[in-house]
């Protein structure tokens, strides 16, 4: 059997949406069809089934979030205000109500994670990795002295991680977007006192 030729990262993205847009238990085989334009043959094959293919879509998912957030931190601005433009772009995403725009891993986590011990593990590390990230970037405010010299930036990290994925959930109740963008305020002045 040879193996199918496509963009595997652009097969992972239209995954992603698939995912994102129905959930994983919801998104059918012709869904993925549909989104990817493989046959389920091909599906099978590349990536041996849909949790398979999930697996995947959420390392995929990671690698572009954090070339995102990359991108967030090379401006030569504040460490602060960098935060600041993160947090409005979380925000952004939540209030758009584009499925599309979701979190893989927020979806993932909800739906599956129970059931499947490699799907929470996954998710763990991707969070821990993020977690991280953020530590750094509170250390760097620090140094900035946009921050306390006092506050624990591990804390700090857990933190704002909470509240981002805190954000992204009740954004599924869509509230209004001003009740969205005072909640992501106070977050951030929370980190900053």
């Amino acid at each position: 059997m040879r193996n199918a030729e496509f963009d595997r990262e652009k097969v992972l993205r239209s995954a992603m949406n698939a995912f994102m847009n129905k959930g994983y238990a919801n998104t059918s085989m012709q869904d993925l069809k549909k989104a990817t334009g493989l046959h389920p043959g091909s599906i099978y094959c590349a990536f041996e089934n849909k949790r398979g293919l999930l697996l995947e879509a959420l390392e995929q998912y990671r690698l572009d979030r954090s070339t995102e957030f990359e991108k967030f931190f090379s401006a030569s601005q504040k460490t602060t205000d960098n935060l600041k433009l993160y947090l409005d772009n979380v925000v952004t995403e939540c209030i758009s109500c584009d499925n599309t725009q979701a979190c893989l891993m927020t979806k993932a986590l909800n739906e599956t994670a129970e059931q499947d011990i490699e799907i929470q593990q996954i998710i763990s590390n991707n969070l821990s990795m993020l977690q991280q990230a953020f530590t750094e970037k509170f250390e760097q405010a620090k140094e900035e002295k946009g921050i306390s010299a006092h506050k624990d930036c591990e804390h700090l990290a857990r933190y704002f991680l909470m509240g981002i994925y805190g954000l992204r959930t009740f954004a599924q109740t869509h509230p209004k977007p001003e009740i969205l963008e005072q909640l992501a305020e106070q977050l951030y002045q929370d980190v900053l006192r």
